[in-house]
């Protein structure tokens, strides 16, 4: 796999989301032996980035990333997060705690689960609106000066909060959501990468700014999660029956109307796909990909056929007519929450 640099580490272009193995999508299907064998398998095809979080599973994600990495833990640059805090993982309810004792704390916890001495990157899952982020950052950097972590990160905030962390402390990664159908990192609320508007947007992405620019010009990485729009991308999602605890039942972009609207996105996406001879999920995450050098998604999956297909995606070269043509993609019906 073409490999993109991370601080001085080579790093597959595409990594790997580990969230859904533990919860979220489709929990009854969860099987931990698959999952590890999975992630050993993407090691192999040189998927190296690999993403997880406390909150995951109330723990059960670090924990399963941790034993796959048993006794390949060099091979990997593992990313986990603190600041949410799980209050009913079947609801998937949870809380916002990013206060200095919660951030030390679970940061001895996550490196419990994970079997490691060190963390490679630490992010702040979400800020908390009741603790400033400066001291939110600098329990966090701490972390670093004792060595439990190597580099920190943010998740979903704006261009001013990565530069009033930025002061503090290195913000070596941004992870926020961007696919065709989420573009309010780039500077685009909504959905439509030249203008444009989605009736749903809530007022924080108003003011995100361009977080991906704001990456690049300041040696951060900017990590996209759901690039493949919770799957929707691929083009398998056509109908709203989600089995029992898969959050997208409740999402507004999966309700049946918004649903049908959205499949005009997806009609864009396959037609460029079928002149590369490529599937519609390789085509939205070399999309991705396009938006810069410094941009490593994390699509995730618990399929080794999905995981094959993913990887292939870092092979695929959008040409401009291609990008042009996905820039264009109409804006989604619902918002993304």
């Amino acid at each position: 796999m073409r490999t993109r640099d991370f601080h001085g580490t080579p790093v597959g272009a595409v990594g790997l989301g580990c969230m859904g193995m533990s919860w979220a999508y489709s929990p009854a299907e969860r099987d931990d032996d698959a999952s590890i064998a999975l992630i050993r398998e993407a090691l192999d095809l040189g998927v190296t980035f690999l993403d997880t979080a406390q909150v995951y599973g109330d723990g059960h994600n670090e924990t399963l990333v941790g034993r796959a990495l048993k006794d390949r833990r060099g091979q990997a640059v593992v990313a986990t997060k603190t600041g949410l805090v799980v209050d009913d993982a079947a609801t998937h309810a949870m809380h916002r705690d990013a206060s200095p004792e919660h951030v030390r704390r679970s940061a001895e916890e996550s490196l419990r689960r994970l079997d490691t001495d060190v963390i490679d990157l630490f992010y702040l899952h979400r800020i908390d609106p009741q603790v400033p982020l400066a001291e939110s950052w600098g329990a966090m950097a701490e972390l670093v000066e004792q060595g439990k972590v190597r580099r920190l990160a943010l998740s979903e905030v704006t261009v001013a909060q990565a530069e009033e962390a930025h002061r503090i402390h290195p913000v070596a990664a941004i992870q926020s959501e961007l696919s065709l159908w989420t573009r309010d990192a780039l500077g685009v609320p909504g959905g439509m990468a030249g203008g444009g508007s989605d009736s749903g947007a809530t007022a924080a992405s108003e003011g995100v700014g361009d977080v991906v620019g704001w990456c690049r010009d300041n040696g951060a990485a900017f990590v996209p999660f759901s690039p493949l729009g919770r799957g929707f991308l691929t083009g398998t999602v056509t109908s709203t029956d989600f089995g029992d605890g898969d959050y997208r039942s409740g999402n507004p972009r999966f309700q049946e109307e918004a649903l049908k609207a959205n499949l005009r996105i997806v009609d864009v996406v396959k037609a460029v796909a079928e002149r590369h001879g490529a599937t519609p999920a390789q085509v939205a995450i070399a999309w991705t990909l396009a938006q810069g050098d410094h941009v490593i998604p994390i699509p995730g999956t618990k399929k080794s056929r999905y995981l094959r297909d993913n990887a292939g995606a870092a092979g695929l070269d959008l040409t401009a007519e291609d990008l042009a043509e996905l820039d264009a993609i109409p804006a989604p019906e619902g918002s993304r929450y």
